[in-house]
């Protein structure tokens, strides 16, 4: 790779990571009760909402225990998953949650590796 194009990628990743810095977020967390996972993925979660997007994310956490008929709308397979709804393509992570750097990574808030 040359050390013009190395530049090019990294104007465009720090470009990208600045944009990200501004983007409104709706996320939906969906849950079963009060689960160890369920709360595990509620306070991982949260503390992105808080630390990393405040003032800039809409969490909506769904308990499919109160509201079973969302896990069909949403097409729900497995608990927990977050959706992603904004910013555009939607994303969904399913499962565990505990790892903070994996969300990080799969929200676009930091660069994953190569």
């Amino acid at each position: 790779m040359t050390e013009k194009h190395a530049t090019s990628d990294r104007e465009l990743l720090e470009t990208a990571v600045r944009q990200a810095r501004h983007q409104k977020y709706v996320l939906q967390l969906h849950v079963a009760g009060l689960t160890p996972r369920s709360r595990e993925a509620l306070r991982t979660v949260s503390t992105i909402c808080q630390e990393e997007l405040a003032g800039r994310c809409d969490l909506e956490v769904i308990d499919l225990y109160k509201q079973p008929a969302l896990a069909q709308q949403e097409q729900i397979v497995a608990i927990p998953t977050l959706i992603r709804k904004l910013p555009k393509p939607p994303r969904r992570f399913i499962g565990s949650m505990v790892d903070k750097k994996r969300l990080l990574v799969g929200l676009d808030l930091i660069p994953g590796s190569p």
